[in-house]
């Protein structure tokens, strides 16, 4: 019996991580991709912090959608700030192309923003979803717990690269795991990161 309420947990588990996966590629969806992608992944990772602390009561579905509906706007802008950053660092790049061999010194400047903007990013939607903070200060957060865990910044990306390496073998498993798996993965090494800040600050 023990064996199998194990299997049991299991395998509701996974029906949940492929659900929550479906949820997010759906909302993306009603957002035209790029309206959707930040408010539905901002409410895909919500909800997986709360099924990781145990919220036994949560509904997914309601809960998603109360997500998304509450966090659309503002996660759009945050979308946009990305990327703006995104294209400013496509037009940066390009433009040193074009004029190579007179601003070779302005690389590893931009090299250097560049992984504090990935960086920040790997952290950015656990950090939404953990904290409750002004617009702006979610960057900072993101960026300077980042700084101050290399260990799980190499974990989380350690865990977007493999996931990316297995739909390259796989692709077929794209529509039922990738995003909720990664939002799994981040969440539970960024709570991590967060506990051990949290346990400094009380100090």
């Amino acid at each position: 019996m023990v064996g199998w309420e194990k299997f049991n947990r299991i395998a509701y588990k996974m029906i949940e991580v492929i659900y929550i996966n479906v949820l997010w590629i759906l909302f993306s969806a009603i957002g035209l991709g790029l309206f959707g992608i930040f408010p539905a992944t901002a409410a895909m990772f919500i909800v997986v912090r709360k099924l990781i602390n145990n919220e036994e009561s949560i509904k997914i579905f309601p809960a998603y959608w109360t997500s998304f509906r509450s966090n659309f706007l503002q996660a759009n802008g945050f979308g946009m700030i990305f990327l703006l950053i995104a294209y400013f660092f496509y037009f940066d790049f390009y433009f040193l192309q074009l004029n190579s061999g007179k601003l070779e010194f302005l690389y590893p400047v931009l090299i250097f923003i560049l992984i504090s903007g990935i960086v920040t990013l790997l952290f950015f939607f656990p950090v939404y979803a953990h904290f409750d903070l002004k617009f702006f200060q979610y960057f900072k957060q993101s960026l300077f717990i980042s700084i101050t865990s290399p260990i799980e910044v190499i974990a989380i990306g350690a865990s977007a690269a493999i996931i990316f390496f297995v739909t390259t073998i796989l692709p077929g498993i794209i529509p039922i795991f990738t995003g909720s798996v990664f939002a799994y993965a981040a969440t539970f090494i960024s709570i991590r990161a967060f506990a051990r800040i949290e346990r400094r600050q009380s100090i």
